[in-house]
C-alpha cells in the first residue's frame, strides 16, 4: 500500500465508547411521550447503530412514516435532555481504546469513524475524550443512508486518500460488518459490542476481536492484504 494512505474505519456506539444505557433510556423516554407501551430494553439495544429513523422503523414496523419521523423527533429532543440538559456522564471508551489508537496512528494508519450517531452526537464524544483531530474523516448519520448501506465508508475512502480492498471496518454489530462487505473492506467484529459473536458472523466478519489488543496486528494482516 505505497501509493495510497492505509484507513481503519471505527464504529462509535458500543465499539469506541459504551453508549447503551443513555440510549436505551431515552427511546423507553420516547414511548413514554407518544403513548406506547415501552418494549424490552435488549430488543433496544439490537438497534444501536441504525440511524434513529431505521431504528425505530425496526422496533415499530407496523407504524406509517409520520409516526415514525413524529417519535424519531421525541427521541432527538429526549437523548438532548438527557445528555445535556441533566448533564448525563461521558460514555466510558472501552477498554484499550487509547492504546490502540495510538499504536495504529504509530504504525501509519489514518483513522476514521463512520456512525449511526448524528455529527452533534459524534463531536461530544470526541470532545469529551480528548480526541479531537484524532480522525481524518467522519461520517455520520446526517449525511448518509443508515448502514448496512456502504456510502459512509466509501466516502470515507474518499476523503483519506485510501484503498477500499485494505481498509478495514471495525464495529460491533452485524449492519457494520454487513457495511463493510458491501463496501469492498475488511469487517472486524468486536465481542464487547451490543450483537452477538454469531451475529457478527452472519453479517460477514473477516475477524472477531477479543480486546483491543488484537487490533493493531489484525490490521497489519489484513492491510496489504485484499
Amino acid at each position: 500500500m505505497s501509493e495510497t494512505n492505509k484507513l481503519v474505519i471505527f464504529d462509535c456506539d458500543g465499539t469506541l465508547v459504551d453508549s447503551q444505557h443513555i440510549i436505551i433510556e431515552a427511546m423507553q423516554a420516547t414511548f413514554d411521550k407518544v403513548g406506547l407501551p415501552r418494549l424490552e430494553d435488549m430488543r433496544i439495544r439490537s438497534t444501536v447503530g441504525l440511524s434513529v429513523l431505521e431504528a425505530i422503523t425496526m422496533l415499530r414496523p407496523d407504524d406509517d412514516a409520520k409516526a415514525i419521523e413524529e417519535m424519531s423527533d421525541v427521541f432527538k429532543r429526549e437523548f438532548y435532555r438527557m445528555r445535556v440538559e441533566e448533564a448525563a456522564q461521558p460514555d466510558p471508551l472501552y477498554p484499550g481504546t487509547r492504546e490502540a489508537i495510538r499504536s495504529l496512528q504509530d504504525a501509519g494508519y489514518l483513522l476514521g469513524v463512520a456512525t449511526g450517531n448524528s455529527q452533534r452526537g459524534l463531536a461530544r464524544v470526541i470532545h469529551e475524550h480528548d480526541l479531537d483531530g484524532v480522525f481524518v474523516t467522519l461520517q455520520t448519520a446526517d449525511g448518509h443512508p443508515s448502514k448496512p448501506h456502504p456510502s459512509m465508508i466509501h466516502t470515507a475512502v474518499a476523503e483519506a486518500g485510501a484503498d477500499i480492498t485494505s481498509t478495514i471496518m471495525v464495529g460491533d454489530t452485524s449492519y457494520d460488518m454487513m457495511m463493510a462487505r458491501s463496501a469492498g473492506s475488511h469487517a472486524v467484529g468486536v465481542k464487547w459490542g451490543y450483537h452477538s459473536e454469531s451475529e457478527l458472523l452472519e453479517g460477514g466478519a473477516h475477524h472477531l476481536l477479543e480486546a483491543y489488543s488484537e487490533l493493531p496486528p489484525i490490521a497489519e494482516l489484513l492491510g496489504g492484504n485484499t
